[in-house]
């Protein structure tokens, strides 16, 4: 099983597309590292050089959001990883990101009380409700044998702890790269609410 079945898209790594709409400073630029399309509607994955180590695979994950958003998403990519076992949709709002609260199932009732047909649900967050992941179990099987990792209980609670390790630091950084007087404060007021 390879990885690109959970993520929808691998390549283009280094791709600036969506990241370019923040800052295009090549400091700001040189610091993202895209490596995967991660929902229908191409919001994307990418790493953030928060410093200079060599195992890129250690570095927090972002995700900028096909509608402009921004989110802290997980500490490295082993949690991403425990992240997509989940089988859950990816949201990204104006500065943060979560996944929903229930693995997406094919049943026809209204269990997320949105008044829809709760089998169409939104998988990724874009209108699509037609994409869906397959085989989650070979998925699992795949991040157990190769990483000897297993689906995260909760998702949402790595990306609380990627918040709590980064979100300081990543809006003080960000915001001197995006010409909005207030984005940091904005960015952490969103923290302050998701805790």
């Amino acid at each position: 099983m390879h990885l690109h079945a959970r993520i929808q898209g691998f390549g283009r790594f280094g791709d600036t597309s969506g990241i370019d709409t923040w800052s295009k400073d090549p400091e700001f630029l040189d610091r993202f590292r895209s490596f995967a399309v991660a929902n229908a509607s191409e919001s994307r994955y990418a790493l953030w050089r928060v410093d200079d180590r060599a195992d890129l695979a250690t570095l927090p994950v972002v995700v900028f959001g096909d509608e402009g958003g921004i989110g802290l998403v997980a500490r490295n990519l082993r949690e991403l990883f425990q992240q997509l076992g989940c089988d859950r949709a990816l949201y990204v709002g104006d500065y943060s990101a979560w996944f929903d609260d229930e693995a997406d199932d094919e049943t026809d009732d209204d269990s997320d009380g949105d008044g829809g047909d709760g089998g169409d649900r939104d998988r990724d967050g874009d209108g699509d409700a037609g994409f869906e992941i397959r085989d989650n179990g070979e998925y699992l099987a795949w991040l157990k044998e190769h990483f000897g990792l297993a689906a995260a209980p909760d998702p949402n609670v790595l990306v609380a702890a990627a918040e709590e390790e980064f979100a300081e630091r990543f809006a003080n950084w960000f915001g001197r790269f995006v010409d909005d007087e207030d984005f940091v404060d904005d960015f952490m007021d969103e923290m302050a609410g998701n805790s």
